[in-house]
């Protein structure tokens, strides 16, 4: 079974506040499970969160490639 984290445990898993995790369920930029009043967290679905927020470096090359194109 995945592990499921309170709101309290998914903020400290990422180093963010409760009340950014308590944002994410309200606007419903995470999957969550309610639990009566109770809402968790599978940790998989927050470490798609995550890594869906992952921005690559620039590179010389790419910055030129892309300019290019413009062009």
């Amino acid at each position: 079974m995945d592990e499921v984290l309170t709101t309290e445990q998914a903020a400290a898993r990422i180093n963010m506040s409760e009340r950014y995790i308590r944002r994410l369920v309200a606007e419903r930029r995470i999957p969550f499970h309610k639990l009566g009043r109770s809402v968790r967290i599978k940790a998989v679905d927050l470490a798609a969160h995550v890594e869906s927020g992952r921005v690559e470096p620039l590179t010389a090359s790419g910055v030129w490639r892309d300019l290019q194109r413009v062009a």
